[in-house]
């Protein structure tokens, strides 16, 4: 009798333990999945960050481009002035 009131008692006992670590673990599983959603969000953010950054660059490069172009088309047009200037003078 008294063998299986103690058996019982283990028993309650071993479930509460088991109750408690599920616990536990349930605690510990959901603060995981907070931290790795944290973690995405940062990650998002900082990908839309280089995203931005990146557009901005081919913008710099393309205004980069157009000048060097300006200026080329600028330079031949003078070459050209002086070489009419030369003609010119020559008798």
């Amino acid at each position: 009798m008294q063998r299986r009131q103690q058996q019982r008692q283990l028993q309650r006992q071993l479930q509460q333990q088991q109750r408690r670590q599920q616990r536990r673990q349930l605690q510990q599983q959901r603060q995981q999945q907070r931290q790795q959603q944290r973690q995405l969000q940062r990650q998002q953010l900082q990908q839309q960050q280089l995203q931005r950054q990146l557009q901005q660059q081919r913008q710099l490069q393309r205004q980069l481009q157009r000048q060097l172009q300006r200026r080329r088309q600028q330079r031949r047009l003078q070459q050209q002035r002086q070489l009419q200037q030369q003609l010119q003078r020559r008798p």
